[in-house]
């Protein structure tokens, strides 16, 4: 298995919001996390960085006990999510400057050829398969509810004013309910996890064609890619590469 990360400014923010975490190599918990914070001068920052650690010191600190049952792998990665929401949540009532923070919270556990995704706003999960492209996360956001509800086309979606606005998000609220789901995830398969700064810069026909083109550093080439289209936020991609 390959992991790849990387994060990166953009070309317009003045810092970074974006945290990320990817086990090593030789780690037993095999686990990736993104987050994208939002919210005020540093609080999108600390929002993403405490959640990340937050799910991953969780997940690390009782993968080992629990069941290796798909329902408990599951609920241990909702489980995850839940804490880091109450840590995110708990930290933005310290000061008024941190009162709006938040962050997007992707978690991705991969255990005996699966992977378990949890899910919270609208960074992304993809898989590629087979030269197959498929998002396995739906965004919480404004503009995808339209789109489920049939008032706007995926194209109109693309250049709505609104198409940032979150309906839920990791540590706004005392509680949050997590997507979760379990995945196969085979030989030859690939993940992709990645913040919303890549996905507004480049569909996801042009996002499969970058790393169809660059299989040696792929997460670069898609940062490199967002920032020629305008980077306009922070970037951040994680490439898992069952190889």
């Amino acid at each position: 298995m390959r992991i790849l990360a990387k994060s990166d400014i953009g070309k317009a923010r003045d810092m970074n919001q974006d945290s990320f975490y990817v086990a090593k190599e030789d780690d037993e918990i095999k686990l990736c996390i993104l987050a994208d914070g939002m919210g005020g001068y540093k609080g999108g920052e600390i929002a993403s960085s405490v959640a990340v650690y937050s799910a991953q010191n969780y997940i690390c600190n009782n993968f080992k006990t629990i069941p290796k049952e798909r329902s408990d792998i599951l609920k241990l990665v909702s489980d995850s999510i839940e804490y880091a929401n109450l840590m995110v949540y708990e930290r933005s009532k310290e000061t008024e400057e941190l009162k709006d923070m938040g962050t997007t919270l992707d978690v991705c556990l991969i255990y005996n050829n699966k992977v378990f995704i949890g899910h919270v706003g609208d960074s992304r999960v993809y898989r590629i398969r087979k030269n197959i492209m498929r998002r396995l996360t739906k965004d919480h956001s404004y503009v995808q509810k339209l789109i489920t509800d049939g008032e706007i086309s995926q194209e109109e979606a693309d250049t709505h004013p609104k198409k940032n606005m979150l309906v839920k998000a990791v540590g706004c609220n005392a509680l949050v309910e997590p997507d979760v789901m379990c995945k196969g995830f085979l030989k030859d398969d690939i993940l992709l996890m990645c913040s919303d700064g890549l996905t507004n810069m480049l569909k996801d026909e042009q996002i499969y064609e970058v790393l169809l083109q660059n299989s040696e550093n792929p997460v670069a080439a898609l940062i490199n890619s967002a920032n020629r289209e305008g980077g306009s936020d922070n970037i951040t991609a994680i490439i898992i590469d069952n190889i």
